[in-house]
Formats: C-alpha cells, sequence, structure tokens
C-alpha cells in the first residue's frame, strides 16, 4: 500500500449479493486505499459464504468471534478456505487465553490474516455501559482491553476514534481501526462515539477507517468524492 493512500474499510452491511458486487465495483478509487469489509449479516446470508470463498480481492471479516477457547479455535479453522481474507476480528471480551488462542491458530490456517481485537463497541456510550454491569467508563475499559489485546499478540485494535487518541500516546505504531464514522451532516443512526473520517485520520491518526452508511447510501460514488474533499480539508 502506498503510503500517501489512507487506508478505508468499506461496510458491506447487506445480505444482498447484488448490492455487495456493487459497492465493491463503485468504491474502487485510485486515491483511496479501499478494502471490503463483511459483517456477520452478509457472511451469514444465503450466498454470502461462499461469495468470499471466490473473491479475488483482499477483505476483512468482521464476525467478533468471542467464546470460549476450543470453540474460537473451531471457528477460525472453519474459515481455512477464505484464502483472500486478510482481518478477522475477535472480542477483547473473550480474554488473554481465547486471544492467545487465536493468534497462535491462525498461523497453520493462513500466515496473511491479521487478528484485530474489538474492545467497546461505538454504538455503546458510558451510560449503557452502566446497564451492562460495568463501573469503569469507556476510556479505562478500553485501555484495558488494548492492553490484553496487545499482550495477546494480536495485530491490531477496533476502538472509536475518540479513544484512538488516548491509545496513541501509550502505543505509538499499534494498528488502530476506527468505526462509527460519519461525513459532516451525516446521521449518527445507531452509533454513539462518532467522528468524521478527516478527524479520526488525520487528527487522531488511526491507521484506518471503517465506514458504511455514509458511503453506501445514495450514490456512491458522489459519496467517495465527499470522502476525499474531507479528508483534504
Amino acid at each position: 500500500m502506498q503510503k500517501n493512500k489512507k487506508l478505508i474499510f468499506v461496510a458491506c452491511d447487506t445480505s444482498n449479493l447484488n448490492q455487495v458486487k456493487k459497492i465493491i465495483s463503485h468504491t474502487k478509487n485510485d486515491e483511496l486505499k479501499i478494502i471490503p469489509k463483511f459483517g456477520l449479516q452478509f457472511f451469514y446470508s444465503k450466498n454470502g459464504r461462499q461469495f468470499l470463498k471466490n473473491i479475488k480481492r483482499d477483505f476483512w471479516l468482521d464476525i467478533k468471534i468471542s467464546d470460549i477457547p476450543q470453540t474460537a479455535l473451531s471457528a477460525i479453522e472453519s474459515l481455512k478456505d477464505l484464502k483472500k481474507c486478510k482481518y478477522i476480528t475477535v472480542h477483547a471480551s473473550g480474554g488473554l487465553e481465547m486471544l492467545r488462542a487465536i493468534k497462535r491458530k491462525v498461523k497453520s490456517v493462513n500466515q496473511n490474516i491479521k487478528i484485530l481485537g474489538v474492545t467497546i463497541l461505538t454504538s455503546l456510550n458510558n451510560k449503557s455501559l452502566k446497564e451492562i454491569g460495568y463501573t469503569d467508563n469507556v476510556d479505562k475499559i478500553v485501555l484495558k482491553q488494548t492492553n490484553l489485546i496487545v499482550k495477546s499478540g494480536c495485530d491490531g485494535v477496533v476502538c472509536s476514534a475518540k479513544e484512538a487518541k488516548l491509545l496513541r500516546k501509550k502505543y505509538k505504531n499499534l494498528f488502530i481501526v476506527t468505526p462509527g464514522i460519519r461525513l459532516p451532516g451525516d446521521n449518527k443512526n445507531d452509533q454513539s462515539r462518532v467522528v468524521t473520517p478527516h478527524d479520526a485520520l488525520v487528527k487522531n491518526k488511526v491507521s484506518g477507517i471503517v465506514i458504511g452508511r455514509s458511503l453506501i447510501l445514495g450514490n456512491i460514488k458522489k459519496n467517495i468524492r465527499r470522502l476525499i474533499d474531507n479528508l483534504n480539508q
């Protein structure tokens, strides 16, 4: 990847195969490094799994594995036919033993896969964390989870860009990816901790961003131009 290209993960949040093909086609761009990201909705869909088996480009499988270590290992083993899978997400809440086990296992499945540890979901805030039972605030929990992810040997962290600035102070070279990205003026929808692409990549110095609805709703090519303009402001 060229150093001057921003890393953009486009969230293909649909179960419609034709829509996914459109998203991939219309987000091709020479000014950005764009990689499609597939979550549970597409992965669980009728044609999704087969499509990912045959896809010819790198992709991110965002399935947020979290289970007892043996079950998590079995999940990784079942993905060995997805040759172009470049990234897989696992939940930090699964614990250090699970994270370490997955990191070891992935080497025998596909050495090109990078394991990204997911911290607190960007749909949650301090109020919702208290409702779940957490006593610390978002910043403290994300920092603790990141320490766990780094200790496990995983390749990077997924967190809100609002916590990324805090993490970057401690981990200068950590691979940090941030979801919860919206172009200026767009609806937050179900996200609580959101920032613009410019604030995430330029101000908070994250490694890459995940952007879905701001790109895939409406005219995708025009939205790509809006994204580039925001990054260049």
